[in-house]
């Protein structure tokens, strides 16, 4: 076998400094031919799996003989890509094992909450966790590279991605982005139970305008390094082996072909150095934005620092033409394979190009016991009570429920966008969530209505698959049926909200809020006066500003995965007290968009809460600035108060830490657990700051009257920000400081100046 020669020296650690040359890859590339370089910058998917794009690659096998393909994607299965590795291995010249992608966006088979939910646990221990059991599972079945994670901050709902990210804030999104790479790659790569992680999508891809998929990014430097940019600089610093670029341009340039991006900012500033990939076919697009050819933008994508073409076979049709003509180099097709190479090695793919193909594993680590135990919790813990009217929620065993909804018994609807991995059938709804956890529970469920009559929505979302009618029956049957069941229940468990496919990619909606059909629904449930529970499904937030003014609870759960229905039904009985918070600020309507906690103040701000309308202030005529819902907002079933806010130094020395701490006390019945939130307020500076931004944070476990002081500590680099020339910098002055349970919480301030 071919790869035996590249397997000599193998006595190094799994993870070099890519600086240092690695004999074997050097040996190798002096081996190879300007195509099989090439050939290496190809990334292909023979179709069957999860494709973004209508570009499936053909011929794939003859491809991989010859040394033309790099990596696969879209397949899965040990014999499968058994197959696949022997092509590579024992019919090509060199035998150059494949990488084996996928899209492994919010777990494998045991599929957990999407990602704005799991990062609504503000548990990144948590979130850790479920990224390493993606990983052994994903493994298990072969696949050595995932294009996971997500950390596009996002502050438009409209836009369907908003759920494969963490939200709207940078340093929550950064600390997710680590804990997400730690999780997938752990301490040695050469492990077959971790994987290549990817930090997508570079850049700003979640600032598209409108909203709307795909569509183009405008924003200044300055508010790409203070608001957008640093969760990719955090993966990056994790240690994170590749970047995928995103569809959108970046001053006027996409960022496939952008050097500034890819190489100036990205290599020479943040130091990566692994390499980098194309979304699928976003090098050919760029051809769409106007900038040439597929030789032409191929040759830009090159010379800006791409590595990795993803389905569109630009490089390998074209670059050899190119070489030819000047307008890309050998030594620039020799780097990117290099680049490649070299994560082969820290994968040890060239010590042994089958150690991810034992055919045992997937019995044995995929949708196990403890697996689906954890993503249990994690559907508990993403939960977000909204409101609790009354005191509804937790359910008392002997109440009897009407349970309704069309999303209450939908397994099509619970894993979410962006699952492909996933098994729709393994998926254990709300309803049988109330069969395993509450079998003794008294219910009787009905659909009530079909998550939309909106023929063209519905149409549109059903691209992927059909996920929007539950019921055929007429809407008058469905909901006299689901009123029935109310009348004779003593309390209303309504499970509503969006289809899975109304969010992820090429899912942005100009209306978020709830679809019509269950808006009646609702309605009519609400007359019948009896309580009712909204357990509310969605990939964004939605504006829910008429659901709040009526009399009822709501439970946010997102799609919570595999594991929704007990998970949420946990929830519903108290066997978990609700902690989650929200990462995204929900408007009071679209618009409002965008709303989020870091906006910049004005020159002539709004009048203060409370205060009556004035003109010629930043404010609408129509409704107020503030969110519907704030960052960082959650219920619990027990209530906290803080006191003694205290501060160690009111002056604080350049470079010097700023020590702040809080009394939390739990005042309420039941153990319960809170997220803490410190934000930052820099009071005078050089450029316009915003109103205040996230800190620091601390979840923290109470049980009933207990109380603990919690600590914060603000590093320099915490009370810096970029400058108009694009320096980190903290600028003498006053800061004022906020720990409190959302963004909105004022009630303790504190304050210190920084002096030099």
């Amino acid at each position: 076998m071919h790869y035996l020669l590249l397997a000599v020296l193998i006595s190094f650690t799994s993870v070099l400094a890519a600086q240092q040359p690695i004999p074997e890859v050097e040996a190798l590339l002096a081996r190879m031919t300007i195509a099989e370089k090439i050939g290496q910058l190809n990334l292909l998917t023979p179709g069957g799996g999860a494709t973004t794009g209508a570009v499936v690659s053909d011929d794939v096998e003859t491809k991989i003989r010859a040394g033309e393909v790099g990596g696969l994607f879209g397949l899965a299965g040990p014999d499968r890509i058994r197959t696949a590795q022997n092509f590579a291995i024992n019919e090509s010249r060199l035998g150059i094992p494949l990488f084996i992608g996928a899209d492994i966006i919010h777990g494998y088979k045991t599929t957990f909450p999407l990602p704005l939910g799991l990062a609504s646990s503000w548990d990144m221990q948590l979130i850790e966790r479920t990224a390493q059991v993606a990983a052994r599972e994903a493994t298990a079945d072969g696949i050595n590279w995932n294009f996971s994670p997500m950390v596009d901050i996002a502050r438009d709902p409209r836009w369907g991605r908003i759920a494969e990210g963490a939200g709207e804030d940078p340093y929550l999104g950064s600390a997710v982005a680590q804990a997400m790479v730690r999780g997938y790659q752990g301490s040695d790569l050469g492990a077959d139970t971790t994987m290549l992680a990817t930090v997508k999508h570079l850049a700003l891809y979640g600032a598209a305008e409108g909203g709307r998929d795909y569509a183009s990014v405008d924003m200044s430097r300055l508010k790409m390094y203070n608001q957008y940019l640093p969760p990719y600089q955090a993966a990056v610093d994790a240690g994170v082996a590749s970047v995928m670029t995103s569809f959108n341009d970046v001053e006027g340039i996409p960022a496939s072909g952008n050097k500034w991006l890819l190489t100036e900012l990205l290599r020479d500033a943040w130091g990566f150095e692994g390499f980098v990939v194309s979304d699928y076919t976003s090098i050919n697009e760029m051809s769409n934005h106007g900038l040439g050819d597929l030789q032409a933008v191929s040759a830009l994508a090159l010379d800006a620092g791409m590595d990795m073409d993803m389905v569109g076979e630009g490089f390998l049709t074209t670059l050899p033409a190119s070489l030819e003509e000047g307008k890309v180099t050998e030594e620039q097709i020799t780097t990117a394979c290099r680049r490649i190479l070299e994560a082969k090695y820290k994968l040890g793919l060239f010590e042994d190009p089958y150690r991810y193909l034992d055919t045992l594993r997937p019995a044995r680590d995929i949708l196990t016991a403890d697996n689906r135990a954890l993503a249990r919790a994690a559907a508990s813990r993403a939960s977000v009570l909204l409101k609790n009217e009354n005191a509804t929620l937790p359910l008392q065993q002997e109440t009897r429920i009407a349970l309704i909804g069309p999303l209450a018994d939908s397994q099509n609807n619970m894993l979410g966008t962006w699952a492909p991995t996933g098994e729709l059938t393994e998926a254990r709804t709300i309803r049988t969530g109330f069969d395993s956890v509450v079998p003794d529970v008294a219910y009787t469920y009905a659909a009530g209505a079909n998550i939309t009559d909106d023929t063209t929505l519905a149409k549109n979302a059903n691209v992927f698959g059909p996920r929007v009618v539950i019921d055929e029956r007429s809407p008058d049957v469905l909901l006299e049926e689901a009123l029935t069941a109310a009348r004779a229940a003593d309390v209303v468990v309504a499970v509503v909200g969006e289809a899975s496919e109304f969010t992820g990619e090429a899912g942005s909606r100009t209306d978020i809020q709830i679809p019509a059909s269950q808006k009646k629904l609702i309605r009519a449930l609400v007359e019948t006066g009896k309580p009712v529970v909204l357990v509310l499904m969605s990939g964004r937030p939605l504006d829910i500003s008429e659901e709040l003014a009526l009399p009822v609870s709501i439970l946010q759960v997102w799609h919570p995965g595999v594991e929704a229905g007990p998970g949420v039904v946990d929830v519903l009985y108290g066997n978990y007290n609700p902690a989650g918070h929200l990462t995204a600020s929900w408007p009071r309507n679209v618009g409002q968009i965008p709303v989020y906690h870091a906006m910049k103040r004005t020159g002539r701000p709004a009048p203060t809460k409370g205060a009556p309308f004035q003109k010629f202030v930043s404010n609408y005529l129509d409704a107020p600035n503030t969110p519907l819902l704030p960052f960082g907002y959650g219920l619990s079933y027990t209530t906290f108060t803080y006191s003694n806010p205290q501060i160690e130094s009111e002056q604080v020395a350049a470079g010097d830490s700023v020590r702040i701490s809080i009394e939390v006390t739990n005042t309420g019945d039941v153990p319960g657990e809170d997220v803490v939130q410190l934000y930052l307020r820099d009071v005078v500076r050089s450029v316009t700051p915003p109103d205040k931004t996230l800190k620091g944070f601390q979840k923290i476990g109470l049980t009933a009257g207990e109380s603990r002081r919690v600590e914060f500590v603000l590093s320099p680099d915490d009370l810096k920000f970029y400058n108009s020339a694009l320096d980190f910098v903290a600028e003498p002055g006053a800061f004022e400081v906020f720990v409190g349970e959302d963004a909105h919480d004022e009630r303790y301030r504190l304050s210190f100046q920084l002096v030099e």
